[in-house]
């Protein structure tokens, strides 16, 4: 593992095991599998993109929805008050105001207690 992810990855285990099944290290990224058969995806720039990350929590084999927050600067969310920060709420296109912090580690941690809050009501309805 990359040691720019051990911060994320220790957050991940302190904090959200309760959530977290397990992990696999794709050298690139992180892959976090959730209680729910889904998954998170942990992307961190590393030296050729410093400074920039992408949490994306991937649910399409579920209900064919995407949460994702990163700073990648695409120009079609340059209207955005937080631009280059953004979150794409439930679609690739569907994109919104990111509410998270901008920091990664922190901005982890808030993606984090969001999929939990989401995945706590998706159980709540069963």
């Amino acid at each position: 593992m990359r040691s720019d992810y051990l911060p994320i990855f220790e957050l991940a285990e302190a904090e959200f095991s309760e959530i977290i099944v397990s992990f696999k290290d794709l050298e690139h990224k992180i892959r976090f599998y959730l209680i729910d058969n889904s998954y998170i995806d942990v992307c961190l720039g590393g030296p050729r993109f410093s400074g920039r990350f992408s949490f994306h929590w991937e649910r399409g084999h579920i209900d064919g929805r995407i949460y994702r927050y990163d700073n990648f600067p695409n120009t079609k969310w340059k209207k955005l008050e937080s631009f280059p920060f953004h979150f794409h709420n439930g679609s690739q296109n569907r994109v919104i105001e990111a509410k998270f912090s901008k920091r990664p580690l922190n901005g982890f941690r808030d993606f984090m207690e969001w999929i939990r809050g989401f995945v706590a009501r998706q159980k709540n309805k069963k």
